[in-house]
């Protein structure tokens, strides 16, 4: 499947100001990236790998208004199956990349949900559990814009019952990894997003369908809010959660003035 994509942001820094970007779609195997980015003369430019290798971060000073795009396609082509014909792998034997996101992170306390993850799908393993946790969220929290913002962790959404995508991939994540399975949050881009936007998924580590290996594991995407399918994902970059990779970082005072993001299927 092929998509076009074209995003584009633009603030206003009252001050000299440094500032991390990531908006670019991460040229990684699954996804034959064609494009160009585009963006205001700055200060400072300078381009780094992103967490876990997956896309690239740009470094960035600037004073004054700054504008930022992407345009281009990508095509996908990974790994697929259906996330409750999926085994877990035992936790002795996962990969020492994944055990960070076993851990508790800022936005995700997973500890704190250990007790209600057994009570309520301690009968279930492997994908089947994580398909059994995203139906749980469907079908108990509401999609509501503006109810949260950079403060809201996984324990607020679970209390409030309501959030966005990035909140819905953060229950996913924290009740995942109270699971003992791996998670970690995607930042992505899909062509069913309403309203159009920078997406938020959880990604979560479990057997892989391509491998006949023993132990052999790969990273499935999950989405709980129902807007997209991981055969229409086109991936941005990763990380522990929100935190990591947001589309922009500023270590200053920075004021949005645009956002704008079309995803298409060609």
């Amino acid at each position: 499947m092929t998509f076009s994509i074209a995003a584009e942001i633009v603030y206003s820094f009252a001050e000299p100001t440094d500032f991390l970007l990531q908006i670019e779609p991460a040229i990684i195997p699954e996804q034959r990236v064609h494009g160009t980015f585009r963006c205001s003369p700055t200060e400072h430019f300078a381009r780094v790998a992103a967490q876990d290798a997956i896309g690239e971060r740009i470094w960035l000073r600037h004073h004054g208004e700054f504008a930022a795009s992407w345009q281009g396609t990508v095509t996908i082509n990974r790994a697929l199956a259906p996330i409750d014909s999926l085994r877990a792998l035992p936790t002795h034997v996962l990969p020492g990349e994944t055990v960070q996101y076993l851990m508790d992170s800022r936005y995700c306390p997973a500890d704190r949900f250990q007790s209600f993850v057994e009570a309520e799908f301690g009968g279930y393993t492997g994908g089947f559990k994580i398909a059994m946790i995203r139906d749980w969220i469907v079908e108990h929290f509401a999609y509501t814009p503006g109810v949260s913002d950079s403060y809201t962790t996984a324990l607020d959404t679970f209390v409030e019952r309501r959030g966005v995508c990035r909140d819905f991939a953060h229950m996913v994540i924290t009740l995942a990894r109270a699971a003992a399975i791996p998670a970690r949050f995607a930042s992505v881009y899909g062509p069913d997003v309403n309203p159009q936007d920078f997406h938020a998924v959880a990604e979560v580590f479990l057997s892989d369908p391509e491998s006949r290996a023993e132990g052999a594991g790969a990273w499935h995407l999950v989405d709980a809010t129902g807007m997209s399918e991981p055969c229409d994902l086109v991936k941005i970059g990763i990380g522990r959660d929100a935190a990591d990779v947001s589309f922009l970082t500023s270590y200053g005072a920075a004021e949005m003035k645009h956002k704008s993001i079309e995803v298409r299927r060609t």
